[in-house]
C-alpha cells in the first residue's frame, strides 16, 4: 500500500511550489505531513472523509488546514475531498438531506428542480441537510479511519510472516552456520 501511495500521490515540492496551498507557507515544510505510516494514512483518511460531506467551498483548503493541524498527510486528506465533486454532490447531499429529515421527523421536499431552485424552500433544508452531512461525515471519517487502520495491520501482519516462513526456510534447508567465523 505504501509503494502504490508513494507511486501515485504528488511529491511534497510539487504541492509546495503550487499556489494553490500558498496560505499556509512554512508549515508546508512539516515533514509529518508527507510521511505514509499507519498513523498518518488513517488519519488524513479521516479528516478527507469528514470534510468531504462540508459544503463545497473551500473544501480543499479547510482539509489542508485540518492536515496541517492534525499532521496527518496532506495529500491524502485533500484528494479524498474530491470523493464529492460537482458530478456526486447532488447524489450525495440528496441522501444525506433525506437522513437529516428522517433523523429530525420532517417529511422531506419532493424531488423536483423548481422545489429546489425557490431559494423559500432553502431554510428548510439547511438543518436536515446540515444533519444528514454531520453524521454521515463522522461515520464515514470513522469507518475510513478503522478501516485503513486494519488494511495496514494486516498487510503488516502478513509480510511478519512471510518473512518468518523464509527464514524458518532458510534455516532448515541449510544448518551450517551463515558465515566462515562461525565455524
Amino acid at each position: 500500500m505504501k509503494r502504490w501511495l508513494k507511486r501515485n500521490l504528488p511529491a511534497a515540492g510539487v504541492i509546495r511550489a503550487s499556489g494553490r496551498f500558498g496560505v499556509f507557507g512554512k508549515l508546508l515544510h512539516d515533514p509529518n505531513l508527507w510521511h505514509l505510516n499507519r498513523h498518518s494514512v488513517s488519519g488524513a483518511t479521516a479528516v478527507g472523509c469528514f470534510v468531504m460531506f462540508l459544503p463545497p467551498f473551500g473544501q480543499s483548503l479547510i482539509a489542508a488546514a485540518a492536515a496541517i493541524v492534525l499532521r496527518v498527510n496532506l495529500p491524502i486528506s485533500v484528494a479524498l475531498v474530491w470523493v464529492t465533486n460537482p458530478v456526486t454532490i447532488p447524489p450525495v447531499f440528496y441522501f444525506t438531506y433525506r437522513l437529516g429529515c428522517w433523523m429530525l421527523g420532517i417529511e422531506p421536499g419532493e424531488f423536483a428542480l423548481e422545489y429546489w431552485l425557490d431559494w423559500h424552500h432553502w431554510l428548510a433544508v439547511i438543518w436536515p441537510l446540515a444533519l444528514g452531512n454531520l453524521v454521515c461525515g463522522i461515520l464515514c471519517s470513522g469507518l475510513g479511519y478503522l478501516t485503513i487502520q486494519q488494511i495496514w495491520r494486516r498487510r503488516l501482519m502478513r509480510r511478519i510472516r512471510e518473512r518468518r516462513e523464509r527464514y524458518r526456510a532458510s534455516a532448515s534447508r541449510d544448518n551450517r552456520p551463515s558465515s566462515n567465523r562461525q565455524t
